[in-house]
């Protein structure tokens, strides 16, 4: 199943865990079962419908232009990277 990195904003909805192992053929079904297990995470990730504004999602070292709609292997990592802002 494939493995999604916590980002560590993130961690104190999955408890301080930085990975977790989630069922999904789609980085889609990957954050409904997210959401299924840390309620209130898809709300971090996702606004009507889409990755939020600001958030890229790396798939096996690639960031993804599909986004949400991205086939993950049965080994697939996935990243959930806030953008970095500062002046």
């Amino acid at each position: 199943m494939p493995v999604v990195w916590v980002p560590g904003l993130m961690q104190d909805l999955t408890h301080g865990q930085d990975r977790v192992i989630v069922a999904g053929q789609t980085v889609r079904e990957v954050i409904e079962q997210l959401e299924a297990r840390f309620p209130g995470i898809k709300n971090r990730l996702v606004e009507e419908g889409r990755l939020r504004r600001g958030i890229a999602v790396v798939v096996d070292g690639e960031v993804s232009s599909r986004r949400m709609s991205h086939k993950l292997n049965a080994d697939s990592e996935i990243h959930f990277l806030p953008a970095i802002s500062g002046g």
